[in-house]
């Protein structure tokens, strides 16, 4: 796979082009310290390799091919070829792809049949027969040749490259017990018929000064098997690691039936155009992303969004490829296919991250380049030095032979990238995506989130926050269904929240409505039965819009009061000024009688997101384009002290460096154009996945599902994964930093340091595969997001959200909420923690449903 780059003026730069090789044939970090360096040496090439995914990256200039690439990487002594087509890739048959090739597992079972007499009868004194070394070194010979095989073509093919790796410690161990294993037979007295051998664990040196020379077919054969072994599981659980992507990949369709002239046909993917429209029968997956033209139903994201909850779809719904339709039949007009699916871009940046390479493994495969040359100088040191000291030569051969055998630099390649696969692929899982091991870095090392508000803390959309009526006069209920009535007609955001509130608080289907008339600036009137109904501006109050631009307004307690407002409605509209919301007043036959209050509502889940990224330890700053009322009223509802309101993206990105000049480690989280800059200029900018397009490319982490817990959960995954890796690295170097001494003095014998040295790899691998199964915590404070108690249901109070009388009834005006603001500088707030805070979150133990 080869991608380029453009440069200024829109031609392609020569250095910016970027090529993915499959590499075959590694074993350790030595020799992923081989092929960057080979790939290194040609004029402006450089590659990351992974062993965990053997695959690497590589950008060159656009004159190199990948045929030269693929060449450099087979003259170093590996195999290396172009991924498959994504078709194929998608649904692979076995092979490469599966935990263990066919011939792999045949010949780890034919040597552990060969072995397992050998490690018999040389373990247990008790069972040893005339001549039974003999049979012994029957059964050992094809062990050390076609068994170890593996091992001794790829020690000559790196000795042909002037080049080892831990195939040549194998190797060189096997062959170094082998032989004198014959010499001890042949030249040694050992092939005696009545020879018997004790077994130690521990090699008695210091009593092999004389005597009959002992055989060490139990590491001829041991060595082999374990390390068989060991890379046998190693390769099911790095094929383990890999999960996520692979089911990513199971979600894409195969075929799809398209509606074509009034028939249906079922037809390959690959054929399916934008703009065609295809059924999705209940069951079945949405073959791509889409618009619903006709139909209703439930699907289940959870596969895509992480998100367990079903979301209801009909005309007009958007829907994303790979979900399961759980209701009705659907038609969808094709918006989106192929590559540019969201699905496609969610496995895009999984395997850009997972083939990315973290700062400490770096660390890790520049040690593991002179690891292997070092090993074998102290094997040939300690060689020298036991016989120097006058012990005897099977003593000396020992001790080399488990110097060989113990060190083990697999261990070291493997640490970092197999956690950095199993947290990716988890965090996919649960709506998280990282750009690569750098974000994961990031992510645990900020100390600051500057959120956005509007579509981060909130929906982003017009709602109805609390409706206030007149003591002694109609119902709230009646006020809603005539106004609903009337804004049919309408189709500005006011209208349409007013409508939506209304059916989801069933007041009934709305009465008929004569003399329809839209003001614009002021609202609308129409006539039902023989009343005139109103749903307009309070006069000398603002006008109905979204985004107000009032400059040099006095407070909103000196403005002129709303005339012909009862003082229970007037105190209404001036709360809703206050707090940045906008009012409408409902007249019945030129009455006033009730204040609907409309603002941006609180996603589900964002009290609780913030108070977790406070109980992490991080700070939260809220910067907004909005009113200084409407941020002051997010803020202090979600626990938030420090605000900055009327931000310009010039003054986000400002903000963002001044705390980064003070030495702060600054996460952004927005979703718009307008939080480009200052995603771009964070140490971590992360992106809402039903943001803009622009702001997901400028992130390094996209919570793909819509809740604000994911940033929670996003940072504890982080710091688990952090705390992973360390602990492998540790046990990595501290395996061979306390293994390599006891071999070298004689302490270990070959078998057990070959069994010592295969666990070693394994049990890295198993501590980075704890990371699939991690769950954000759900107890304490409640979920953050997806479970119960996430949080309050916009303008939930009491029975019904939001409604109330005024006055001698009271008034419930809802939660306080804000509307966009374009003009102003950015200016701080200061605001106490607790109180309403601390209130919300008891109202969100008590209304909150299942997210």
């Amino acid at each position: 796979m080869t991608t380029s780059a453009s440069g200024p003026g829109g031609a392609t730069v020569a250095d910016a082009a970027t090529t993915e090789l499959i590499v075959g044939g590694m074993t350790c970090a030595a020799c992923v310290n081989r092929v960057e360096k080979k790939l290194g040496r040609l004029d402006g090439v450089s590659a990351s390799v992974n062993l965990a995914t053997g695959r690497a990256r590589v950008s060159h200039p656009a004159a190199v091919t990948a045929a030269e690439l693929m060449a450099v990487v087979e003259g170093a002594g590996f195999t290396a070829s172009l991924p498959e087509p994504p078709a194929a890739a998608a649904h692979p048959e076995g092979g490469a792809d599966g935990p263990a090739e066919p011939s792999a597992m045949t010949r780890l079972l034919v040597t552990a049949l060969l072995s397992v007499p050998v490690l018999v009868l040389s373990m247990v004194p008790g069972l040893q027969f005339r001549n039974w070394q003999w049979l012994c070194f029957a059964l050992a010979t094809p062990v050390a040749v076609w068994g170890a095989w593996p091992f001794h073509a790829k020690a000559l093919r790196g000795l042909r490259h002037a080049a080892a790796t831990m195939d040549t410690l194998v190797s060189l161990g096997v062959l170094a017990s082998y032989s004198w294993s014959a010499y001890a037979l042949f030249l040694g007295g050992a092939g005696d018929p009545d020879m018997r051998m004790p077994f130690t664990l521990v090699p008695a040196v210091g009593s092999m000064g004389g005597g009959t020379a002992d055989v060490y077919l139990e590491a001829v054969v041991g060595v082999p098997l374990f390390v068989l072994i060991g890379r046998s599981l190693e390769a099911r659980a790095r094929h383990s690691t890999g999960s996520a992507l692979r089911a990513l990949a199971s979600l894409a369709a195969k075929d799809v039936v398209v509606r074509r002239d009034g028939a249906e046909h079922r037809v390959p993917i690959e054929r399916l155009r934008v703009g065609d429209h295809f059924v999705v029968r209940p069951g079945e997956r949405v073959a791509t992303d889409g618009t619903v033209v006709a139909g209703s139903s439930a699907l289940d994201m959870s596969l895509v969004t992480g998100e367990s909850a079903p979301v209801e779809t009909g005309p007009g719904s958007a829907v994303v490829g790979g979900a399961v339709n759980s209701g009705g039949l659907l038609e969808v007009r094709a918006e989106a296919v192929g590559a540019d699916t969201r699905l496609a871009r969610i496995a895009r940046l999984v395997e850009d991250a997972q083939a990315g390479k973290a700062k400490a493994q770096r660390v890790a495969d520049a040690v593991a380049g002179v690891f292997v040359p070092a090993v074998l100088a102290v094997a040939v040191t300690v060689l020298g030095f036991w016989l120097g000291a006058g012990a005897a030569p099977q003593a000396a051969v020992t001790a080399a032979v488990a110097v060989l055998v113990v060190a083990c630099p697999c261990a070291l390649g493997l640490a970092t990238p197999t956690a950095l696969l199993a947290a990716t692929g988890r965090g996919a899982g649960l709506g998280i995506l990282v750009k690569g091991p750098q974000a994961l870095e990031g992510l645990r090392r900020v100390d600051t989130v500057v959120l956005d508000k509007t579509g981060t803390l909130t929906t982003g959309s017009m709602t109805v926050t609390g409706v206030s009526v007149r003591a002694g006069g109609p119902g709230a209920d009646e006020v809603l269904r005539l106004a609903a009535a009337v804004e049919r007609g309408s189709e500005h955001p006011v209208g349409r929240a007013v409508r939506a509130y209304a059916e989801e608080s069933g007041t009934g289907a709305p009465p008929e409505v004569a003399d329809f008339v839209a003001t614009p600036g002021k609202g609308v009137a129409g006539r039902v039965g023989d009343r005139l109904v109103e749903v307009v501006r309070p006069e000398g109050g603002p006008g109905r819009t979204h985004t107000r631009k009032q400059k040099g307004k006095r407070p909103a307690g000196q403005r002129p009061r709303p005339v012909g407002l009862p003082a229970e409605l007037d105190d209404a509209v001036r709360e809703a000024e206050r707090d940045g919301r906008t009012a409408v007043v409902v007249r019945v036959a030129g009455a006033p009688e009730a204040v609907i209050t409309l603002g941006d509502t609180v996603r589900p889940g964002s009290y609780r997101a913030v108070d977790h990224l406070k109980r992490l330890g991080l700070r939260p700053v809220l910067a907004t384009g909005d009113s200084e009322g409407a941020a002051r009223a997010v803020a202090t509802e979600l626990g938030i002290e420090e605000v900055h309101a009327r931000a310009t993206p010039e003054d986000k990105a400002e903000l963002v460096r001044g705390l980064r000049a003070a030495g702060r480690r600054v996460a952004v989280i927005g979703d718009g154009v307008n939080d480009t800059a200052a995603l771009a200029g964070a140490d971590l900018g992360i992106a809402m996945g039903g943001g803009t397009d622009a702001a997901i490319g400028a992130a390094d982490v996209t919570l793909v599902r819509e809740d604000m817990g994911a940033l929670a959960d996003a940072v504890r995954l982080a710091r688990r994964t952090s705390g992973t890796v360390r602990a492998n690295l540790a046990w990595a170097f501290g395996y061979n930093l306390v293994t390599l001494p006891l071999a070298a003095v004689g302490l270990l014998s070959p078998m057990v340091a070959a069994a010592a040295m295969s666990v070693s790899s394994v049990l890295v691998v198993a501590n980075s595969l704890r990371l699939r199964g991690w769950q954000p915590r759900r107890s304490g404070l409640g979920g953050t997001g997806g479970g119960r108690g996430g949080g309050r249901r916009p303008g939930a109070r009491g029975p019904r959200a939001g409604v109330a009388p005024v006055a001698a009834a009271g008034t419930t005006p809802g939660p306080r909420r804000g509307e966009e603001g374009t003009d102003g500088g950015a200016r701080p707030v200061r605001l106490p923690a607790g109180g309403a805070a601390e209130k919300n979150l008891r109202n969100d133990d008590d209304t909150r449903g299942d997210a």
